[in-house]
C-alpha cells in the first residue's frame, strides 16, 4: 500500500515540480532575470498557493451545497427546501487528505525554492 502510494506522491512531486520549473525559465528569460533566481521564485509562488490552498480545503464547513435536485423556490415564490445539506464521513476524510496533500506539496516546493535560491547560502 505504502509504495504504490509514495509512486504516485513522487510522480506528483516530479510533475509539479517540472511544470513550475519549465514556466519559471521561460518566465525568467523573457524578463531577463538569472535562471536560478526564477526557479526558485517559481518554486515560491507555486509552493505558497499549494500552502493556500490547503489552509481553505481543510477549513472547508461541514455542510455542502445540494446537488441539481435541491428544492428551492423561483424568482417570485418562497423556497421550499434547504439548500445545504451536511457532509458525509467520506466527504470529511477527502476534504483532510487533500489538504495534507496540498500543505505537504507547498512546503516540499518552497523547500526546493530554497535550496535553489542563489541569493541565501543554506549552510
Amino acid at each position: 500500500m505504502w509504495i504504490p502510494a509514495l509512486r504516485r506522491f513522487a510522480l506528483l512531486v516530479g510533475a509539479v515540480g517540472g511544470g513550475t520549473v519549465v514556466v519559471s525559465i521561460v518566465l525568467g528569460l523573457l524578463l531577463g532575470a538569472s535562471l536560478p533566481r526564477s526557479i526558485a521564485l517559481g518554486y515560491y509562488l507555486v509552493g505558497s498557493f499549494l500552502l493556500l490552498a490547503g489552509f481553505f480545503f481543510g477549513n472547508r464547513g461541514p455542510v455542502r451545497p445540494r446537488g441539481d435536485d435541491d428544492q428551492g423556490g423561483d424568482f417570485f415564490t418562497r423556497p421550499r427546501g434547504r439548500r445545504v445539506r451536511w457532509a458525509t464521513r467520506e466527504e470529511h476524510e477527502e476534504a483532510i487528505a487533500s489538504s495534507a496533500l496540498f500543505v505537504v506539496l507547498g512546503l516540499l516546493l518552497i523547500f526546493l525554492g530554497l535550496v535553489s535560491d542563489n541569493r541565501h547560502a543554506m549552510f
